[in-house]
């Protein structure tokens, strides 16, 4: 049954999101960043601080946040690399900066929100190149940002949990740098338009089958791609990834994928935190007027201290 809270805002959620599929996507993009309704008065954090990070396309935008933590010493931080969601064509460190605040200070963790190169101006592999290239370099500065990189995890959320995912496969084949755990809010992670959820919830439940097939249009053009398992993580060799924490919401396009993928962790031998919140729709953990959205995000960043300090 889909939550109440859900039920509730799911009408006006299903009448105000643009038909992305039929926009070009600058429209699409400039739809979306008017809906944007900044928090008047934040979550507070210890300090937030805007930056560039060299990367493989130029310089990478990225904003850095420390947790109202007072008790943890701060060389034994868990440093986070996060990647936003949006489709890979839009939102940007604006959109998802509530969630990265709540992140960092239920974590105690140093959260660097990660502005990659966004389809399709920068198709395929670009984002997830971006995103590799900043846990490089968090990796490399963590002392200066306080931070442990021993401790270091690779976070993402629908889209961005892609690039999560890729990142770290991306770091398995370099040989750095290492990463702790991967933390990934239903993500996309295969470009399978015929699973049972894609045909449950094709339309009526906020985030619908159109716009996602539009989204791999805009970021994998060629669908020939879209098996390379730096395109659809669900389709590498999973073996030896770092532990990994799944998030998935019940009334979802995605959540077929989300719940095979943390299956297919586990049977590889990957440490493998499945949470499925059956009432949800995707993008819950970035409502924060729903009771679940709160309740989520707590188990969340307590999952991400246990993984952090896991042996």
């Amino acid at each position: 049954m889909i939550d109440p809270g859900v039920a509730a805002i799911l009408p006006r959620l299903n009448e105000g999101f643009p038909r992305v599929e039929t926009m070009s996507a600058p429209a699409a993009r400039a739809a979306i960043r008017a809906r944007l309704q900044p928090d008047p008065e934040p979550v507070p954090v210890a300090r937030v601080h805007d930056r560039t990070v060299p990367g493989p396309g130029g310089e990478i935008p990225v904003r850095i946040y420390w947790p109202l933590d007072r008790d943890t010493d701060e060389t034994a931080r868990a440093l986070i690399v996060f990647a936003h969601g949006g489709g890979f064509v839009f939102c940007d460190l604006d959109s998802h900066d509530d969630l990265c605040r709540s992140m960092a200070n239920g974590a105690g963790a140093v959260v660097v929100s990660v502005a990659y190169r966004r389809a399709p101006e920068h198709p395929w592999p670009a984002a997830a190149h971006d995103v590799h290239a900043v846990t490089m370099w968090a990796s490399e500065v963590a002392t200066d940002l306080g931070a442990d990189s021993e401790r270091l995890i690779v976070a993402g959320d629908s889209a961005g949990g892609n690039l999560a995912a890729v990142a770290s496969l991306l770091a398995r084949e370099a040989g750095e740098p290492r990463i702790r755990a991967q933390a990934l809010l239903y993500p996309v992670v295969a470009a399978d338009f015929t699973s049972d959820s894609y045909v449950r919830f094709a339309d009526g439940h906020y985030n619908t089958a159109a716009a996602m097939k539009w989204y791999w249009d805009q970021y994998v053009p060629e669908p020939a791609d879209r098996i390379h398992p730096h395109a659809s993580p669900i389709r590498a060799d999973l073996a030896g990834l770092p532990p990994t924490l799944v998030i998935t919401a019940g009334y979802d396009p995605l959540w077929s994928e989300g719940a095979d993928l943390a299956r297919a962790l586990a049977a590889a031998g990957v440490r493998t935190v499945h949470h499925d919140h059956a009432g949800a729709i995707h993008g819950f953990m970035t409502m924060p007027v729903l009771d679940l959205c709160e309740a989520a995000r707590k188990q969340a960043w307590t999952d991400l201290r246990a993984l952090a300090d896991q042996d």
